[in-house]
């Protein structure tokens, strides 16, 4: 992976500085090598149990993406924002998201990718209010800048999800782990989603978990040029590719997070959303 000191000149002349942005806090893992200035600055990671580390929150610049989105690649940035139109009618009801929502997104990033299989193999509801209520398979949203597969899991989910022999012929070719996340009411204002330009990331700003799952965790880098895309509505899906065989240069991860939007009304109601998680074969 090119090293982050050398990202800002190949980064596109449309993602400029002077984009419109809000500060947003953003928590990161704290770096080890860091002297502590206040224990206030310090919280306990969302998965303490196997994410390493403590995490600390940085204030920096999300920039709106809208104004670029027609030019945002999977390939370049990692992450596309897309129209999508769903049949589903309750996304708090497994067995319907399952049977519908899966062939849905299967067939747009078919479309979106040029995939020749799609494998929807699990998705997340999340909604804060919802969650501390106890509603069972309900998650809140993820505040630490995470990539949900590594150089490790990415392959890992391949083998485990598939039959061995099917498993051996995939991983010889291209595959990548993409996830769709979409509004489940809309729009979203209190805490949207936060993407980070692929390009922006350094190898050494990713710390792998000790989970069975690896996920990568994220140190701070001035460097990361964040994005989101206010008001996302309910026909609105954001694609981002979680994992990229290839080491071509191409996007390969894509670091993300929830934060709390600053602008947002006060009486914004709590974020609800869905990720669906997909493998893509090439080959």
């Amino acid at each position: 992976m090119e090293a982050a000191e050398d990202l800002s000149s190949a980064l596109d002349n449309d993602l400029v500085d002077n984009f419109s942005h809000i500060d947003g806090s953003l928590l990161y893992l704290a770096n080890p090598a860091e002297t502590r200035p206040t224990t206030e600055s310090y919280e306990s990671p969302p998965h303490a149990s196997g994410w390493p580390g403590r995490s600390r929150r940085y204030t920096t610049a999300i920039r709106d993406g809208r104004p670029i989105i027609a030019q945002l690649s999977l390939d370049k940035q990692g992450f596309v924002l897309a129209c999508h139109q769903t049949a589903v009618s309750n996304f708090y009801d497994e067995q319907e998201v399952r049977a519908v929502y899966y062939p849905e997104v299967e067939r747009l990033l078919k479309q979106t990718t040029g995939a020749t299989k799609v494998l929807v193999f699990a998705h997340d509801v999340r909604s804060s209010l919802k969650a501390r209520e106890g509603e069972s398979g309900v998650r809140e949203p993820i505040a630490a800048v995470h990539n949900d597969y590594t150089i490790k899991s990415g392959p890992q989910h391949v083998q485990e999800l598939l039959e061995p022999d099917e498993a051996q012929q995939r991983l010889k070719n291209r595959f990548a782990e993409i996830n769709v996340w979409r509004p489940i009411r809309g729009p979203v204002e209190g805490t949207p989603l936060a993407v980070c330009d692929s390009r922006s990331i350094a190898e050494k700003d990713l710390v792998p978990t000790d989970l069975k799952h690896e996920v990568y965790m994220v140190t701070f880098n001035p460097k990361h040029r964040w994005f989101y895309f206010p008001g996302m509505g309910t026909n609105e899906v954001l694609l981002i590719k979680g994992f990229d065989s290839m080491e071509d240069g191409r996007a390969r991860f894509t670091a993300h997070a929830a934060f709390e939007d600053p602008t947002a009304p006060s009486a914004a109601p709590g974020r609800e959303s869905v990720e669906a998680r997909a493998l893509v074969f090439y080959g």
